[in-house]
């Protein structure tokens, strides 16, 4: 009996070493605790960041390029930020060295969103029409690659600079004819306003010329280079959370709503499937894998992003992106 009481007692010796050993990090969202986000918070219920010996917080944003600034000045370890600002960032020199570490978004969200009663099926149809954008809006970030892939003529679309809490209320109330946007989120706030699913008009940016990457998880530069087990770790577990979210959504969602009581759970449930089904999950993605980057594609995006930005010191893919921290191929797949 002794014995046994010692044996366990060293067992519970060792596990309260590893309790205290867990790395506290911090991780900052590009926006409010919504169901795409459902996956870094399945990670957590799931033991999947504590397995790692990773004590996670995670923090809502304001934005897609916030989370750069938060993980630049040390405040935060992790964040989940718009690749192709992430670009821009690193044009600066005396800006601190990030990279992307994981790709989320293979296909980003950027969308122009608008009804059908408003006649507009194709982009050259936006000539001659009001477009609702937010200046900092990243949808909106991209209009001018839009523009150049469509051979629109910008000069016949009025931009109305909107706020992001009227976006979707001015379309609804005809004040504008589209407007740019994460369309998962244009989508559900449409619908919240009153308009049937039917009546919504998506179209995706990507699938007109604008072939860029979207949302990825970046880190301190400082904390990679002294703690790359603990990235490793952070980008294992945070994938292990996306493929249990994208193998059952619906019990997923739960994670989220613990963090976000008064949200609707229907909702979230159904922004969280179509971010899966467009934006997380796409052709590249079943045959590659989760979280990686084809660089070809990373470069020629770069160049884009030159349509909208006057680069000084244009980064190179390598500059932007690392697969160092990602697991195997074979513990990425989404099937």
């Amino acid at each position: 009996m002794r014995i046994k009481k010692f044996v366990a007692g060293i067992a519970l010796a060792a596990l309260a070493g590893t309790t205290m050993a867990q790395t506290a990090v911090r991780f900052a969202l590009d926006w409010r605790f919504e169901g795409p986000a459902a996956p870094y918070f399945v990670a957590i219920d799931s033991g999947y960041y504590k397995a790692e010996g990773l004590d996670v917080t995670i923090d809502p944003g304001t934005g897609s390029v916030e989370g750069i600034n938060r993980v630049a000045s040390g405040t935060y370890q992790f964040g989940f930020a718009d690749i192709n600002s992430l670009i821009k960032f690193r044009d600066n020199p005396q800006n601190a060295p990030i990279r992307a570490i994981t790709m989320i978004y293979d296909t980003p969200a950027f969308s122009i969103v608008t009804l059908k009663s408003k006649g507009i099926t194709k982009p050259k149809d936006l000539e001659g029409k009001i477009l609702g954008a937010p200046a900092p809006d990243g949808a909106y970030a991209q209009w001018p690659i839009f523009v150049d892939a469509n051979k629109i003529d910008a000069s016949k679309v009025k931009i109305e600079n909107v706020g992001f809490p009227v976006r979707e209320p001015m379309l609804a109330q005809g004040k504008v004819d589209a407007i740019t946007g994460f369309w998962f989120s244009s989508y559900m706030n449409l619908k919240a306003n009153g308009i049937k699913d039917d009546d919504i008009v998506v179209l995706m940016m990507r699938d007109h010329g604008v072939d860029l990457y979207g949302n990825v998880i970046i880190v301190n530069p400082e904390f990679a280079r002294t703690n790359p087990k603990a990235v490793a770790g952070f980008v294992r577990a945070t994938i292990r959370g996306v493929q249990d979210t994208i193998r059952n959504p619906d019990t997923a969602i739960n994670a989220l709503m613990k963090r976000n009581p008064i949200a609707n759970r229907d909702v979230e449930l159904e922004r969280l499937k179509l971010a899966l089904a467009r934006n997380f999950v796409s052709p590249d993605v079943q045959k590659n894998g989760f979280g990686g980057v084809d660089m070809k594609r990373l470069e020629k995006s770069i160049d884009q992003i030159g349509l909208t930005f006057k680069y000084t010191n244009k980064p190179k893919a390598a500059d932007i992106f690392t697969a160092e921290f990602l697991p195997p191929r074979d513990q990425r797949n989404v099937r």
